[in-house]
């Protein structure tokens, strides 16, 4: 009875550690996406903040034309 103990914790513990690195995975995995997407939608409204007043400036000096 105990060797069986013994031998089914053993099994336990090495399926626990392919578990871990799975989560591990996942994590790291979930991590970037979240970079990723920040960077995808941070990086152009930065670059909003200096092509907007050009563009306003360069639209408004057209129509002061008329």
């Amino acid at each position: 009875m105990e060797e069986e103990t013994k031998r089914r914790l053993d099994e336990q513990g090495i399926l626990l550690e392919k578990i871990y690195t799975s989560v591990e995975k996942t994590r790291k995995y979930f991590m970037w996406t979240l970079i990723i997407s920040l960077v995808v939608f941070i990086l152009p409204l930065i670059g909003m903040i200096f092509v907007i007043p050009s563009f306003l400036s360069v639209y408004t000096s057209g129509l002061g034309g008329f």
